[in-house]
């Protein structure tokens, strides 16, 4: 049974929410608050699984709040505000509700909470890293394992997906560098970015990623068999 609670400063905001927990046989909504400062103060006396958050509030956002929660408690963000995802995100969100949200969204949100619950309770905490990039009008998150290679293209890259559509992003080689784990991925030319752990193959400067040949340009040589030979000693 997941032990949850909900802070908002709408009370109909929070209705939803209660109407929403009351057909769930696999989670209970102990308490709702509309101000954060009680939320928190509750969370240091009786224990919680999950929160749901709105983040603009009076006094402390949610945010804020997400920040002052003890780490073992799972965090989903309720906003009608969607510049806040990536921000939600970096602070480790579970999930991020866009209201108006439906009853089926919030149960995929509450899956994804016992799923998380049981890793933990399995001794098996989730370690899957990811990135989110906006694609038209929606975020997408993508699990960098899954990445076989990035194409830049003046100002968008192709993300070539493992077993899924290739997106399309409006975004710079050297912003997207930024966002992926250093230790996974290693710039090959000013056009491509790949994976080290998907390296098929290097010979003659050429290197083999997901059945592509990708010359490795020359500025880019020296930084990428250093990391290539430290993957390998």
């Amino acid at each position: 049974m997941i032990k949850a609670i909900a802070v908002d400063d709408e009370p109909p905001a929070l209705r939803i929410i209660e109407s929403f927990c009351e057909d769930r046989t696999d989670l209970i909504l102990v308490k709702t608050f509309t101000k954060p400062k009680e939320a928190l103060m509750y969370t240091r006396q009786f224990p919680v699984d999950l929160v749901f958050l709105d983040i603009q509030m009076p006094g402390q956002t949610g945010l804020e709040l997400a920040r002052s929660l003890a780490q073992p408690i799972l965090k989903v963000f309720t906003t009608a505000f969607s510049e806040f995802a990536i921000e939600g995100f970096d602070i480790q969100a579970l999930d991020f509700l866009l209201k108006p949200f439906s009853k089926d969204r919030f149960d995929m949100a509450v899956m994804r909470a016992t799923e998380s619950l049981n890793l933990k309770r399995n001794g098996g905490a989730s370690q899957e890293k990811f990135i989110l990039l906006r694609v038209d009008y929606s975020l997408v998150k993508v699990l960098t394992a899954d990445i076989l290679f990035i194409e830049g293209l003046d100002d968008y890259l192709k993300i070539h997906i493992q077993d899924q559509k290739t997106l399309v992003v409006r975004m710079t080689m050297k912003n997207m560098v930024e966002k992926l784990p250093d230790s996974d991925f290693v710039r090959v030319h000013r056009s491509f970015i790949i994976p080290l752990a998907r390296i098929e193959s290097v010979r003659n400067k050429v290197v083999s990623v997901a059945g592509e040949e990708i010359a490795i340009g020359k500025m880019f040589q020296d930084s990428f068999f250093q990391k290539f030979k430290g993957i390998h000693l």
